[in-house]
This record gives structure tokens, sequence and C-alpha cells, in this order.
């Protein structure tokens, strides 16, 4: 493999030579600008070597004697193992010894020089910044050199799966009432037409869905413009069935094939004034557009992050079906346990089997984080065949997984005790659990922002000197992408503020390099509290059903009131679930959610 990666960087770079490219910018990223891109464009992987299931952030930089990928804290390990001898070393674009890749290429290339990208695998946004920081320092950006065309002979094929309709009963909303919703932000920001590149967006427009375009995400490779009097959908025919064409035709929505939209968006009219995304849109498209852009369209993703209350109702029974999935999983580990036959990667199997077990349950929601120890100390690990360990003596067992059921998307960390906790292991779990249920119980005024929130659920760790890096909260999508915006909580400013009706996680963390790593996630609605002289305040209800592991509480760190916290919530975890359980499991169950009393 190594000596492969060798010879791709060989061929690549007698193509930069070939077209006058001095250095070529790879994105891990398609024409949607998706979290995790289908096969035909995760080429910076092939390039690299660098890659995994769940995906990997990553951004290769490769000059005539240079090569580099630049990640983030949740892959420095994984890269620095994966990059060895294939020509390319990792670059840190966050912590401490950050390097920021636009300077980095201002200073390693000289005036008069090239960068080569693929500008449909690059925002607007992002391009602009990199042509504008070139053209300061007297250097060209090459936004049209898509470098797998040359020297990926057997690049994969765009998917071909077929769409289907996601039953809007359990939307709760139709596609006419949702392309009003879009119409009236697009007449809000003073535009007259949209064009939607975001997959997530395109799928929630329409209420279709595809399984399989992109991994765990139950989306589908399309774009879409919408305009007061025309629907356009650019997608590949053969992906429809005659009942997605008679849902399509419903609703007015014309289909072109999906290579049609750079023709279409050149040959607009003059007048119409083409909202588009910076963030979200390629660069190759905006590079084609023949009438007024406008940048915006924020309000459409706040649209789709604001879940009514049908969807909320069929999202608890998303997180019924995945509870019971649970018990069963841990009841298996707990009884297979002792054995010493469990693996990482065979558990990441039978959970799977058992979340698919259920008819409701298209795909798993991301490929599952399950860390034995050691492992549960990589954030993002994903456990492979040559990293595979089994389960056996004292340690601490992460497993981060989750759903995409037609009746919601689930995503849920617990982290548990097998054999006997440490005294270090139970302290640190219960700073983790203060600080999950400090965000879970806070109530905030209307206009909050996620980053206001987020010291809540770091703060007894900071207290002691600890600290996790990545982000408390993501915003979920409703059996769509499980990352979703534009609402977040974490350190980083964001300007969406938290909304009634938005779905986000909570899922505070702390990780020891080399010795364990402990999240405690779940899944919570935003809804209105109580209004007051000082205005309208809202609160977060814990959706996800699921027990914490009693062991690892210290209840004499704990306060009464974060002692009922767990306890209400077990009750309802066990009222809730043991209806759909057989006599054993809600045995098992009752023992799991049993009191927690103070030491």
């Amino acid at each position: 493999m190594e000596k492969k990666n060798l010879e791709y960087l060989a061929s690549l770079r007698k193509t930069m030579a070939d077209h006058a490219i001095d250095a070529v910018v790879i994105s891990s990223t398609d024409p949607h600008q998706s979290e995790l891109p289908p096969a035909h464009w995760r080429g910076r992987e092939w390039l690299t070597g660098f890659a995994s299931e769940n995906g990997t952030s990553g951004t290769a930089v490769v000059t005539a004697d240079q090569a580099y990928v630049w990640t983030d804290n949740r892959y420095f390990i994984q890269a620095t193992e994966q990059l060895q001898g294939t020509g390319f070393s990792m670059m840190p674009e966050d912590g401490p010894n950050a390097v920021n890749l636009i300077d980095w290429l201002v200073e390693h290339l000289n005036s008069g020089q090239t960068v080569g990208i693929d500008g449909m695998t690059f925002s607007v946004s992002y391009a602009q910044r990199l042509e504008q920081e070139l053209n300061d320092n007297g250097m060209k950006l090459n936004d049209n050199f898509n470098v797998f065309e040359y020297i990926y002979p057997d690049r994969p094929e765009r998917p071909k799966n077929k769409i289907f309709i996601h039953d809007e009963k359990i939307v709760g909303q139709d596609v006419n009432q949702k392309m009003d919703a879009i119409n009236a932000e697009v007449k809000a920001e003073l535009a007259n037409a949209v064009l939607l590149s975001a997959l997530d967006d395109i799928a929630w427009a329409t209420n279709l869905r595809a399984a399989n375009d992109i991994p765990f995400s139950p989306v589908y490779l399309s774009f879409l413009y919408v305009s007061p009097t025309e629907r356009v959908l650019f997608v590949d025919s053969d992906k429809l069935t005659p009942e997605v064409e008679d849902h399509l035709k419903k609703y007015n929505i014309e289909v072109k094939p999906y290579d049609a939209v750079l023709d279409f968006v050149a040959t607009l009219p003059k007048d119409v004034r083409l909202l588009l995304d910076p963030q979200k849109t390629a660069r190759g498209i905006y590079d084609k557009v023949g009438c007024t852009p406008v940048f915006g369209g924020d309000a459409i993703s706040k649209l789709k992050s604001i879940k009514n209350q049908t969807m909320l109702a069929n999202l608890e029974l998303a997180m019924e079906k995945d509870g019971v999935a649970l018990v069963k999983f841990f009841m298996l580990v707990e009884d297979q346990y002792p054995s010493g036959k469990l693996t990482e990667v065979g558990l990441g199997k039978t959970l799977r089997a058992l979340r698919l077990a259920d008819p409701s349950c298209v795909d798993e929601s991301f490929a599952p984080i399950i860390g034995w120890n050691a492992h549960a100390a990589l954030p993002h690990y994903e456990a492979t065949a040559e990293t595979d360990v089994a389960i056996e003596g004292n340690g601490l067992l992460l497993v981060d997984s989750g759903g995409q059921y037609t009746y919601g998307t689930t995503d849920i960390t617990r982290t548990v005790a097998l054999g006997t906790p440490t005294a270090e292991e139970i302290h640190d779990f219960t700073l983790v659990m203060k600080g999950n249920i400090a965000l879970s119980t806070i109530k905030f005024p209307t206009g909050t922002r996620g980053s206001q929130l987020d010291i809540l659920a770091r703060q007894y760790l900071w207290d002691e000197g600890k600290a996790y890096f990545h982000g408390t909260g993501h915003g979920v999508g409703f059996f769509i992408n499980c990352h979703e915006g534009p609402q977040a909580i974490r350190t980083q400013e964001n300007p969406a503020v938290l909304e009634a009706g938005m779905v986000s996680s909570n899922e505070p963390g702390i990780y020891f390099e080399g010795r364990y790593g402990i999240r405690c996630e779940n899944m919570m609605a935003c809804e209105p509290w109580k209004t007051t002289e000082f205005g309208p305040f809202l609160q977060f209800r814990t959706l996800t059903l699921f027990p914490f592991d009693l062991r690892l509480f210290d209840t004499s760190m704990m306060t009464d009131a974060e002692i009922k916290w767990v306890n209400d919530y077990h009750t309802e975890v066990r009222n809730r679930l043991t209806p759909l359980l057989t006599p054993d499991e809600a045995a098992w169950l009752a023992k799991k959610t049993a009191t927690l009393t103070k030491a």
C-alpha cells in the first residue's frame, strides 16, 4: 500500500508539471460540501492513505517537493500512523502547534506561481479566501484543476441508489408547505430564487431519501432550484422509481440531469437574483452563474433544524426502538465479557445487527465508535482489523453509536465499567456526568447561543485542570444527517441561537491518552419553559432512553438535585422501555435503573 501511495504522489506531481501547477490543494468533500462524501469524491483518502469508514477530515497540499495532510486534533494520532511511508506528513490545523494552510502556501510559494484546486469540491467562501490571499502575494488560483481525472483510473462512479419517499405522515409537513417556507426566506433575503446544494437541505425540502449515496446519511445526490414559479431537481434519472416520479409530479418538480446544473445556472435570466449559501455552494457552480448571485441562505438551514410536533413525537418512538436495541446489546456485553472473546470490531457488528433488526432502521447514523480502555481515549476512534483488541480485564468500554430510523435519527454515547472500576475512573465519570446534568437542566432566555451554555458542561472538569477539546453538542437531523446546523454547543462562537424545536446532542467527555476515555451523551430537544417579566425562557428535554452506569457515580461529589435528576431519568427510561422488553430484559433494566443514593 505504501508503494502505491508513493506512485500516486509521483503521478500527481507529473500531472501538476504538465499543467503548470506549482501546488495543489485537495479537499475531502464533494460538490455539496458533504461531511462524508461518496467514494467517487474520496480521492484525497485514496491518494494519501489517510482514511476510515467514518471519513477523515483532512486537506492535502502537494508541491514539487513537499506533501502534507492538514487535519484536526481528532485525527492527529491516526493520521501520523496512516501517513507513514506514503510521502505525506501530518500537519495540525488546530491545537497549540496549528499551522494555517493558506499562510503556509503563501510562505512556501513564490510570486507568479499557481495553486490548483477542483472548484467543485471547495466552497465559494473558502475558495474566495484562498484566492484573495494568493492574489495579495502575487500568486494565482486555477480553480478548474481536478487532478483525479488524470491520475485515478479506477475512480468509483457516482452512486446510483434508488430514491424513496419519506412518509409525510411521519414528517408532518408536505413539500408545498416547505417550498412556501423556502420562498418566503428567499424573498426576505432580497432574492427571487435559490439553488440548494447541501444534500440534507434537499432531502428535507423534497421529503425524499436514499440509502447509501452518502454513508450513514439517507440523502441523495442532487441539486435543487426553487423559485415562486419553478422547481427543478437535478438528479440522475436512473435513481428515480415510478413512485418517486409521481411524488415529484405531484409537487410540480421538474427533473433535469445531475450534470445539467452548470448549464442551467449559466443561462438563468439576468433579472434572477439567485440566493447561494457561500459555505455550501461549490466555487465551480458560482463560476458559472450568469444571473445576479446573492449570498445568504442560513435561514433555510434553520427551517430544517426546527422540528415540528409530529417529528418530535416520532423521534420519541425512534428513541424507544433504539433503547430496546441497546438493552439487548449491553446485556450481551455483560453476559459474554467474562469469556474474553468479545472484541471491538465484533461488538460493532453485533450492535449494527441489533439496530437493523427493526424494519424502521435503515442504517446506522455513523460508524460506531467502540473503544476499550486506551482506545476510548481517542474521541473518534474506529476499530479496524489492525487496531482491534479483545475486551478483557478491568476497564472502561465507550460506545458511541446511533441509528437512522424512519422515525428519526439517534446518537448516544455510554461509558460502562467492565470488571472493577478504579476510584480515578469513577471520579472522572462523575465530573463528566455533572457537566451533562448541568447542561440538561439549564433554563435560558430566548436569543441564547450554544457558546453561552457550553461552559456548563466543562466547568467541573476545568475546576480540576482537566478539559476536552471537541464540541459539547451538535444539531441532529430528522432521518437525515446526524450532524446538522446551524446551532452548536461549543466554545467557538456561533451566531445561531437556540430555538424551540431544535434537537442537539449533549456529550461532554474526558480523555487520558493511553489509559481511558469517558463520554456521556444524550440527545435533547429545545422547548419553551415559561415567560416572565423578562421575556420567554427555554429549556432542554432529554430524549435518549438508556441508563448510565450506576457503578461509576460517586454520589459524595453530587448534589441532591443531581442525584434526583439521575433517578428521575432512570425512572423514565424504565417506564418507557419495560413494556417493549422480554421479562429477562426488563429485569436487567430494573437493576440498571435502581435508585441512586447519597454516599
